[in-house]
């Protein structure tokens, strides 16, 4: 059908800035074009350098046609041979002579098809290209390139707002999903009142977590599953510079393996199956703030890579991209496994357990600051309290808190916990007796050696020596008989090395290396 050349473009110009949603306006146009050449398929694409491919960004096409995919991946170096052509007017695309679409032959099945492409060029950049696609060899003629080559204004500045529409978009995307997962993730409160214990058996932790804070050093939290690293780890972000940034924690743990990569790092779209746009990841999203990584020892080995990465260098490269993306952030791990015999064993990068260890804070078991048990058990009746709806706290019977001292609790806080809530369950109006497992700690627990007349045990030694000597005992465990250096007992327990032997010689507790001399001798 023969038509002026503009009418046709004043047509065409009309239908594809008719809408701000660039596919409905293609379609229009695409009703139109179909009308004076041939046409199955119409689409509008770019070159996204992030992705390394090109992209489409609109589509319109015959019903009973099969769409192109959406993601194209370049061939290597051919991204910088497209830049250096020069497209400006409309070609009939030929696979067999033209080096640039013979390599794009595999992923744009040009066989038994023909096509035409449009360039876009706005203000002399490249944008894009709108491509033609018809069933059948030799569809198109120079004529109808000649005419299409007259629409490629009005459909670049299409390609323009539709771009800038999709980036205010992307970033309305981006803030609303900032503000919901922060205010998931953003921890309120921490300061180091709420720690129960702060001031009696936590006070040694609580001295180093004032003198590391204000630093910005890389930080390991050791100890047993329930001990409260959480609750540590919060409190130095809450003393630190950082205290207005976020705070995000991770459960390295419980994230899917063939999912921590992308929750940790992001990804771009098109990275992989359903990644629909691009996401940031969890370092991202902790920029200018702190990121905790609790149970770091089940990091899969992949992440422990990409780790090493963000401690060395502060960048990170989300999955499918090609930029590294700087991060201003503190890194706080924690793990109540073994790092040093995982590293033995093959399973943690030992480079990675030098980073991480440079400063290793341990957080020591409820068994070992007994002397807590009372202010959290009243901590969480409180708490508990509010959470089940009971209007008054409930009396715990007289006793009982002497008989929780003398419980080892080897679920430490977090098993406590749970058994305040089941007793307030059980018996809502009180008193509290705690029966279940002040029972079951009788029955197995071996004799112990007879107090002196009228004074009631606690569950601990009354002589300084053997509790010191415990106390000692379990810090050298701790740090595999590691005396001086950094995670060595001295630096533990806030002495210096010196006087940490002279405690060890004068209660006759041995040590590594008194060990291998005397295996030595």
């Amino acid at each position: 059908m023969k038509v002026a050349k503009d009418a046709f473009i004043k047509e065409v110009t009309f239908r594809i800035c008719s809408s701000l949603d660039i596919n409905e306006s293609l379609r229009s146009a695409f009703q139109y074009l179909r009308e004076h050449v041939p046409l199955d398929v119409l689409s509008l694409l770019i070159i996204d350098q992030r992705l390394g491919a090109i992209r489409r960004v609109g589509l319109a096409l015959e019903e009973g046609n099969i769409p192109p995919n959406e993601i194209l991946p370049l061939p290597q170096g051919l991204q910088e041979k497209i830049a250096a052509r020069d497209f400006s007017a409309p070609l009939i695309i030929d696979a067999e002579h033209d080096a640039i679409f013979r390599a794009l032959a595999p992923v744009m099945s040009f066989e038994g098809r023909s096509d035409l492409l449009v360039p876009l060029r706005l203000n002399g950049e490249l944008l894009g290209g709108l491509a033609f696609r018809a069933g059948g060899e030799g569809r198109y003629t120079d004529k109808q390139a000649e005419l299409l080559g007259n629409i490629a204004k009005p459909f670049a500045i299409a390609l323009a707002n539709a771009l800038a529409h999709e980036e205010v978009l992307r970033y309305q995307a981006v803030l609303l999903d900032d503000k919901r997962f922060l205010n998931r993730e953003l921890h309120k409160g921490g300061a180091a009142e709420e720690i129960i214990g702060a001031n009696t058996g936590l006070r040694n932790v609580m001295e180093m977590v004032r003198q590391v804070a204000p630093l910005n050093n890389t930080l390991l939290i050791l100890g047993e599953t329930g001990t409260g690293k959480e609750m540590i780890a919060n409190s130095i972000h809450f003393y630190s510079p950082r205290s207005n940034g976020p705070f995000i924690k991770v459960n390295c743990g419980a994230l899917p393996e063939n999912l921590i990569d992308s929750e940790l790092f992001g990804h771009e779209r098109g990275a992989f199956t359903g990644a629909v746009a691009e996401s940031r990841g969890r370092f991202e999203r902790a920029d200018g703030g702190t990121i905790f990584l609790d149970e770091v020892g089940e990091l899969p080995p992949s992440a422990q890579v990409r780790l090493l990465r963000v401690l060395q260098n502060h960048e990170v490269e989300r999955v499918g991209g090609k930029r590294m993306i700087p991060v201003n952030i503190r890194v706080i791990a924690a793990t109540h496994r073994n790092l040093q015999s995982m590293v033995a064993e093959g399973t943690f990068r030992e480079d990675l357990w030098y980073r991480l260890s440079g400063f290793p804070l341990m957080v020591p078991p409820v068994r070992q600051r007994k002397e807590d048990v009372p202010a959290l058990a009243r901590h969480f009746l409180a708490v508990k309290s509010v959470e089940l709806g009971i209007p008054s706290p409930p009396s715990i019977a007289p006793g009982v808190l002497l008989r929780l001292m003398d419980y080892d609790w080897p679920g430490n806080v977090r098993e406590l916990e749970n058994l305040v809530e089941r007793e307030l369950i059980l018996r809502p109006r009180g008193p509290l007796t705690f029966d279940s497992i002040l029972s079951t700690s009788a029955q197995s627990e071996p004799p112990q050696r007879c107090a002196p007349a009228g004074v009631e045990r606690a569950g601990y030694p009354y002589n300084l020596d053997e509790a010191m000597a415990l106390h000692l005992r379990e810090v050298l465990r701790v740090t595999n008989g590691k005396i001086h250096g950094p995670g060595g007992a001295a630096e533990l327990l806030g002495i210096k090395a010196t006087t940490l032997r002279w405690r060890l010689d004068k209660l006759g507790i041995g040590y590594r290396k008194r060990e291998i001399t005397a295996k030595g001798r």
